[in-house]
């Protein structure tokens, strides 16, 4: 690791990492392996309700947004514009209603207030007031904490409260690719443990750019880089409650564009679970993303495959899932109220079949066959019918057949395309 900050150096070296010259220090495999077993693997993210807390680690499975998008799709107008705080608030509380976004990052960066410090502060401040879920945000600079803590401290009931139940996590990206450390993001680690704010070490290496263009070498990098800030946070407080973010990034390498949505992008990031499961990790994974800037068929596939990817492959804390289109530069009110469907459909995907002598239901397939020759009527059919199967708010499978096909409209003829316009 290279740009090692002075303090983090000391700490360190007196570890057992190695000077290496030139102001690179080495992690040795005891060191790594013996943090690995240290690290806590489950913890509680707290929600300011109780009820609304979460258990990270082993096999479960959460969806939220995520991001620092500049650009909001607008209601009225349908087109992108600049994020302002108002759109925050507006989003928080959105999603606070939203049963299936399990916590809630703030999602866009508010650009109508510029100052580093009344960003922080505003931000933090619109998480507080709109949700009782956890939630998380980050921080510019180190000394933007301390007095972010204390408006914490307020709304816990009092001074040092919020430390003894943090109900807000912060995300940091400790590491920058390849293979340095960010010493502002180092000075935010530090405050951050004096806080017991719960961390999410985020390493973002993009494919072909900071990090090999090969798979197999980008998820060897970015692994490293990953337990990089895993050592250095229990180097700091062992034992502390990090997230393992290994988020693999992909650009097109063809012209250089951040490309999200593609199949190798579903394919890295189902791996970078698997990777963060095998070192029994509590992982955090940016999926269910997509690089569409509408909300059309491109953003349903993109979508949809990356979320169930990444779910399947057993990421804890899915980022990036709710509400985040264009290559993750804009957010969309409309995409949080489709994502929710979309992750209760993953949620039901996930809970695979259960197989039981009253599920198999011999006798009621005897009773159809030689009786009334359907199954509707049976017992089984109504109990299964709440407790097995998944009825979408939105989509059109939950409306009846007759009621959907008067919705439909006979298209008029197609004009040419000679003129302006067209329509069908």
């Amino acid at each position: 690791m290279g740009e090692v900050p002075k303090r983090l150096w000391h700490d360190l070296i007196a570890a057992g990492a190695h000077d290496l010259g030139n102001d690179r220090s080495s992690l040795p495999n005891a060191l790594v392996e013996d943090t690995i077993a240290k690290a806590k693997k489950r913890f509680t993210l707290h929600g300011r309700d109780p009820n609304r807390s979460i258990e990270v680690g082993g096999d479960k499975v959460y969806f939220e947004t995520g991001g620092a998008t500049v650009n909001t799709l607008d209601l009225g107008s349908g087109l992108y514009r600049s994020s302002t705080l108002v759109d925050l608030h507006d989003f928080t509380c959105l999603q606070d209603t939203l049963d299936n976004v399990a916590w809630f990052t703030r999602c866009c960066i508010t650009t109508d207030v510029p100052d580093p410090f009344n960003l922080d502060v505003a931000t933090a401040y619109a998480l507080l007031k709109n949700t009782t879920k956890t939630v998380a945000t980050a921080f510019t600079l180190a000394e933007n904490v301390d007095p972010i803590v204390q408006m914490f401290d307020i709304a816990a009931g009092g001074v040092g409260q919020f430390s003894k139940r943090p109900f807000v996590k912060t995300h940091i990206n400790l590491v920058i690719s390849p293979k340095r450390f960010g010493e502002g993001a180092v000075s935010v680690v530090y405050k951050c443990i004096e806080h017991n704010i719960p961390i999410s070490c985020i390493t973002a290496a993009q494919v072909g750019a900071t990090a090999p263009a090969t798979l197999a070498g980008f998820l060897a990098q970015s692994l490293a880089e990953t337990l990089a800030s895993l050592v250095m946070v229990n180097i700091i407080s062992p034992g502390y409650p990090m997230i393992f973010s290994n988020w693999p990034l992909v650009i097109d390498l063809r012209s250089g564009a951040f490309a999200v949505g593609g199949g190798q992008t579903t394919l890295l990031k189902a791996a970078s679970a698997q990777l963060s499961n095998w070192l029994g990790l509590p992982s955090g994974i940016a999926a269910s993303t997509t690089d569409t800037k509408a909300i059309d068929a491109q953003y349903g596939v993109e979508k949809g495959m990356n979320s169930l990817a990444a779910a399947l492959a057993g990421g804890n804390l899915i980022y990036e899932s709710s509400g985040m289109t264009a290559a993750l530069l804009g957010a969309s009110f409309e995409a949080f109220i489709l994502g929710d469907d979309m992750h209760a459909m993953t949620y039901r995907a996930l809970r695979g079949i259960e197989v039981s002598e009253e599920n198999l239901g011999y006798d009621t397939i005897c009773n159809a066959i030689f009786g009334g020759g359907y199954f509707l009527g049976s017992g089984q059919t109504h109990a299964a019918m709440e407790r097995d199967y998944h009825y979408p708010k939105l989509a059109h499978g939950n409306k009846p057949v007759r009621k959907m096909l008067g919705a439909v409209q006979t298209p008029a003829p197609a004009r040419s395309w000679q003129g302006k316009s067209r329509t069908t």
